[in-house]
């Protein structure tokens, strides 16, 4: 076993159990869909949070031989995928029939959630210019890498539900546009 998938063992298990939460709940609110609406805020909030854990993922390997193996790295690893569980968690409500309709979710849990993407983001990025990476400043990187920082704030800062919906759209949008723009 090499010292990556030493180390990725655990952060892949953490990462797989923040998706299936996110999944669980998008899955309960689904057979809760005849009394309670999901509304496209909480489908969007989820859309992101699953986006982002596939990209820190997808980081993971891209950066597999400058891993180094210590405590500090598992640690703090497990911090990050830690903060990406309890994100997917807070996504949708344990019982949705609970609720009359998500966006009363969204509107009380959505900062929380952007709010812990956003520092997995901080410490992905940290984690990359320590290890000799960091993303220059072209075209690419300032829409696709750095964009995302004022705008995951505004989504948390903002007290309009279309303004939040505006940035989630924009956020979600980075992930396909990263993919096609090399």
């Amino acid at each position: 076993m090499s010292g990556f998938e030493f180390v990725f063992s655990l952060f892949g298990l953490i990462l797989g159990l923040a998706l299936a939460e996110g999944l669980g709940g998008l899955a309960r609110a689904l057979k809760a869909s005849h009394r309670v609406r999901i509304g496209w805020p909480t489908a969007l909030l989820g859309l992101f949070v699953s986006c982002d854990v596939v990209t820190f993922w997808m980081y993971g390997w891209a950066v597999r031989e400058a891993i180094p193996i210590s405590w500090p790295v598992l640690f703090g690893g497990f911090l990050i995928t830690a903060l990406y569980f309890v994100a997917a968690s807070l996504v949708f409500p344990d019982d949705p029939e609970e609720w009359s309709g998500l966006d009363a979710h969204f509107d009380k849990h959505r900062r929380k959630v952007i709010g812990a993407v956003m520092l997995c983001n901080v410490a992905l990025l940290a984690a990359v210019i320590a290890l000799g990476a960091m993303p220059g400043l072209d075209a690419r990187n300032a829409v696709v890498t750095w964009s995302f920082f004022p705008v995951a704030a505004l989504a948390i800062a903002a007290k309009d539900r279309r303004a939040v919906i505006g940035c989630l759209l924009w956020l979600i949008a980075l992930y396909p546009l990263s993919a096609v723009w090399h």
